[in-house]
Formats: C-alpha cells, structure tokens, sequence
C-alpha cells in the first residue's frame, strides 16, 4: 500500500506552485497544506530539479545554497510571487539527499543570514543544521490498523500510554550515541504489546538542535529527528507499532520554539514567526520565542505542521504541550512583563482562537485521530468542543492528580490518615473533562527522582507502594500513561543520556512490579467496567470514599450494563485488614482477579482464594456485603460474576 497522502503531480513543477487560492487561505490562516506547496519538493524520478518556496516578506533578495551550487548565495535566486511574501523558483541541479539553507538579504540594513527551511522534510543529524532534500518512499503496510483506528482512539476504548524518550530506551548497537528508528521498532512493539499497553507517547521527534531538551525545543516542524534515521525510517516505526496493534502518540509542540540562527527566530531580518514585543514573544522559562498565534501565516505554519504528522506518518494522536503557557499573557511573567489583551484580561484570545482552529480541522479532516493536551490549570472546557465554549481537545492531562496522588504516597503510611482528601479529591472534578492520568517524565528528572525512590519505607514498603500507586492509577476513571522505567521500578532519576536500567528486571521486586503492570493493563484491556465509561460518571461509584482513620478506599467501576461490575479495595497502610467488610450491589460470587500483594508481583500472599461470595448483610447503603482479607499497602481487583 502506498502513501494514501502522496501529493499528486510529482513530475510537474507546477503542482507545487501556490495557486490563488492557496496564497488567499494562507494569508488568511486558514491554509493546513501547505507542506505541499512550500519547502522542497523534488520533480520527477529520476530527478530534474526541485521545486522551492519559503515565506520571507521582508527578503529583498532570497537564493538558495547547497551542495549543488558549492554554497554560493545569489547563484540560485527564487522568485518573489507579486507581493505576497512567497519566493519561489526551481533549481535544476538540487536533486535527494542533498543539503540546502535559504540565503536571505533582508531590507533592514542589508542583513544577511542562512536559514534552515521551515517546511524542510528532513535536517542533517546535529549539531549540523542545514536542510536535506527528500521524498518519502514508504510502502504503508498498516491498512489493518487504520481501518480500525477510530474505535481504538474512542473515548470508550481502553487507553493506556507508555510514554518514550526514544533515544534512551534501549542502548544503541556499536558504540553509536542512539539507537534507530529500525532497530527500535521491533523491540519497542514487543515490549510494549507484551505488557499490555495499547499506545506508544513519543517525547518529541521532530528535529531540536539541542538533545538535552528531550526534543521540547523544535526547529523542525516538518521533519522527524535525524539522530536516529530518515524520515522513512520513522515512518516504518510508526508501521511497526501498527501492524503489532500499537497506536501512536506524538508530543507536538506549538508553544514555543527556540532562538538559535538557523531556526525560525527573527526569520527575514523581522519577528516573522514570533512577537516582536519580548513581553509577548519571549518566554522566560525556556528561553526562547512565542508564536504569534494572531499572524493569520503563522497560523497557516502551524495547522499544516500538525496535518502533516497526522496524515504523513499515520500519527493516532497529537499531544499538545505546554497549553496553559498559551492560554495566559501573564504565565511565568510578573507584573509589568506582559500586555494585557483588548479587553484587559490576561487570557491569550489569539492563541484561544488558535487552539479551536487546530481541534477543528484535525477531527474535521481525521476525524479517527485524538488531540491531547498538556494543560495545567482550571482553564474550563479543555475537551469540550468549540460550540459549547470549550478548546475543543479530546482528552486533557489531569495533572492535579498526578501532584495529589503523589504528595499523598510520598506520606509515611502513619501519617496518610490526615491527607486522605488528597486521593479523594479529585472526584470532584473527575468528569468536568475527558482525563488521561499521567505519570510522566516530567516526573522523574529535575532532582525529583524515580517514583519508587519517592515512596516511603523499606524496599519491601515501597515495592507495594509502587504497585499500589499502579492500582490506584487503574481503579480511576480517565486513559492511563506511565513514563518507560516506571514500569520496573527503575531506581534512579531518567536522564536522555543514559538507557534505563534492564538489567533490574531479572531482580525478583522489579520483575514483580513489571508484572503487576502487565496484569493490570491486562484486565483494564479485557474488562469493559474499567474503560468503557472512563470518562463519563456512570462508570464509577464510590463504595467509601471516608475511611480515613483506616487508610482505606473501596469504589465501583461500571459499564453501564448492569453486569461485570469491578470493586476494588485499596489499602494505604502496612497493616493487613482482616475480614474488611465492603457493601456490593450485588449478590453472587466476585472473583479476585488481582491482588497486588501476590506472591508473584512481590508480595507477601495475603489474598483471597480465589474471590468471595456476598452475603444479605446490609453495608454502606447497599442489600449486599462481602468481607475480604485486605493485604497491606495492597489492592484487590474483585469482578462480579452471575452464578
């Protein structure tokens, strides 16, 4: 199978020309191709040249260097297209694999500089920063998955993220500093269809000069990281996953990009792509440039880079980082350091209007796809849809329970009595968005360690807390995410230079661990209680949310058919609860079907052979009972069964 999205006319130079209608839709930001006009684009096989165009306004001369011309600026002039800012021509000598810049000779006081392609397809692997000539040639092979896609990117379906820094997952072979998109590939779709995660979240892998900012820092916004492969190479990644039924997540990132020469910043000798005012168009936490969300091209830029990655390389989903910073003038700026908007607020209307746009047009033109957002703060109606007032995302990241749960597990189990609140809280809330519960990378770097050196205790204790974290993660409403290493405990702190620790998986607690997640991604998959209403209230019931003194929670997950109703009991505390008694909705047998503190995952065995039968004792307003044996710092998974 072909790329579906091939442009047509590849022989035809002027299939790549901007019509009148594209440089209409372009200046008014409503422009999402643009990546099949602008950029390179060879013409023909074999090759007679490539077709170029860029956007430089304020250019009065634009040429472009590369190894077909020994780099001499005005050898290969473009053409500026009337008034419109677009400079267009074709080279004939420009054929793949070669490296080109765009040579700019701005108005403003001759000022000259080499600028990577903005719409470039493919960059030489840093810290060089030139352009490469490329088109895709990937024969697709994942008709199966696409076929299917919309159901298993469903809201209704189950969702549970692996979230990967790929350079450091794996070792790379033969002393090279990484691995490859091709020798990931197989690996990464065993391990994770092994242990039962359903989706792969890529830290960004869109080209960043500087590694350390795990790809957060993007220069190009059309091509996949050269560190580890073509872009071809990436795409069969992407067809791995698929075909070993893993969807795949894209960190994406609209909110900022870096200052370095090459790049976007002061593009045309003017703050094209960004603000020219830094209290609008500098961010202070990353040192770097804010989009000008309200520059209707820009706009344009920014739709099509992210169409591109959903339709180019067959990306499922698109996790947006970094929303609360767009949404708000004032985010990591004291007063005096940022300009109100027209009417005196602090909200970022440009950027809001922005955001609509982009979740318009990618469930308007991939409506089997999810966009995802990274949005911190109580901005209402992250994931609802533009007509009822919201941004329009399909999920959002509740990042308050991440902080919740963790500050509560991070409590000597003593103690955890008086922050009970802080894992009840959140079902406040639970519902006003559709959530994905992540525990992230961001979670383990910055000297905040490894989550299971933020639990309390002795290794045992915070082996079972670590698990106990997992199950209280998966008795929640809401998708799930887990940063690689988490998984097996890793000890110490992520660091992108270093793979993770493997070797620990041969060691009893962290295979136990490993375990356990498995299973529980197992029964979250398998059990339709567990995923079908994660994010509607139907789904879920607490049993006892006020057993504080205890250490205690008891819930119910539902699938809204009456049947196969799931309890589950989550003990905080080391001290085993013997005959809990627990009041169930319905009579019959409930089967354990997970218990944390197995023998296997590392525990100490204190379980229930098997499951209970309820008896017609009355408890917590409900007909029917069942006492169970608690295990410490455990959880127990109990499914209804009709007998």
């Amino acid at each position: 199978m072909t790329d579906r999205h091939a442009p047509a006319g590849l022989h035809d130079p002027a299939a790549f020309r901007l019509t009148d209608d594209d440089l209409h839709l372009f200046n008014e930001g409503t422009h999402y191709r643009l990546f099949e006009k602008l950029g390179a684009h060879p013409i023909g096989r074999p090759a007679a040249g490539t077709a170029f165009g860029v956007w430089a306004p304020n250019a009065e001369e634009v040429s472009v260097v590369g190894d077909f011309n020994g780099w001499h600026a005005g050898r290969d002039r473009l053409t500026e297209r009337g008034h419109s800012g677009i400079w267009e021509g074709v080279v004939a000598e420009a054929t793949l694999g070669q490296r080109y810049k765009y040579h700019l000779v701005c108005r403003n006081h001759g000022y000259r500089v080499d600028k990577a392609d903005p719409f470039a397809f493919e960059a030489e692997v840093p810290p060089a920063t030139a352009s490469v000539i490329c088109a895709g040639t990937h024969e697709w092979m994942d008709e199966a998955w696409m076929q299917r896609r919309g159901e298993r990117m469903a809201l209704s379906a189950p969702v549970s993220i692996y979230e990967v820094h790929l350079g450091s997952w794996m070792p790379a072979a033969d002393g090279r500093p990484w691995p490859t998109y091709r020798e990931v590939a197989p690996r990464l779709a065993d391990y994770a269809a092994r242990h039962g995660f359903t989706h792969i979240e890529f830290l960004p892998l869109a080209e960043h000069p500087f590694y350390g900012s795990w790809g957060y820092q993007t220069t190009g916004y059309f091509a996949p990281t050269s560190r580890y492969g073509s872009p071809d190479d990436f795409r069969f990644l992407v067809d791995y996953l698929h075909r070993a039924g893993i969807g795949v997540i894209l960190d994406w990132v609209p909110s900022h990009f870096p200052s370095d020469e090459h790049g976007l910043a002061y593009f045309d000798g003017t703050h094209l792509y960004e603000h020219a005012d830094r209290r609008q168009g500098y961010h202070p936490d990353w040192n770097s440039y804010i989009f000008n969300y309200g520059r209707h091209e820009v706009r344009s830029f920014l739709l099509s880079s992210a169409l591109y990655w959903l339709e180019r390389f067959h990306i499922d989903a698109l996790r947006v980082d970094a929303v609360a910073s767009m949404l708000y003038l004032d985010y990591s700026r004291q007063a005096g350091e940022w300009i109100p908007n027209r009417y005196g607020g602090r909200e970022n209307l440009e950027a809001i209007d922005f955001l609509r746009a982009l979740n318009e047009m990618t469930y308007r033109e991939c409506p089997d796809v999810q966009m995802i957002a990274e949005e911190s703060t109580a901005w209402p109606q992250v994931s609802r849809p533009p007509y009822v007032g919201g941004l329009g995302f399909g999920l959002k990241w509740d990042m308050g329970w991440m902080h919740d749960t963790l500050l509560y597990f991070s409590k000597n189990p003593v103690h955890r009595q008086f922050h009970h609140y802080q894992l009840t809280f959140r079902l406040l809330y639970a519902f006003h968005e559709n959530f994905v519960l992540p525990l992230s990378h961001d979670e383990v770097v910055h000297g905040k360690g490894s989550l299971i050196g933020r639990m309390p205790g002795d290794d045992w204790q915070r082996f079972a807390n670590l698990r106990l974290l997992f199950a209280a993660q998966f008795a929640q409403p809401g998708k799930k995410l887990l940063f690689m290493g988490g998984e097996f405990g890793q000890r110490r702190e992520w660091h992108h230079d270093t793979s993770l620790d493997w070797h620990l998986t041969g060691e009893p607690l962290h295979g136990g661990v490993q375990r356990w997640v498995a299973d529980l991604n197992a029964l979250y998959r398998h059990v339709p209680a567990l995923h079908v209403l994660d994010c509607d209230p139907g789904g879920f019931e607490w049993i006892d949310a006020n057993d504080s003194k205890q250490s205690v929670l008891t819930l119910l997950r539902r699938d809204g058919s009456g049947r196969g109703d799931v309890l589950v009991a989550l003990n905080f505390t080391p001290v085993p609860r013997e005959a809990y008694r627990i009041g169930v909705p319905s009579g019959g047998f409930w089967r354990e079907r997970l218990n944390s503190d197995a023998v296997e995952y590392g525990g100490s065995g204190w379980g229930n052979l098997g499951g209970v039968t309820a008896s017609d004792v009355g408890w917590h307003g409900r007909p029917h009972s069942v006492e169970i044996a608690l295990p410490p710092l455990g959880a127990v998974f109990l499914v209804h069964e009709d007998r």
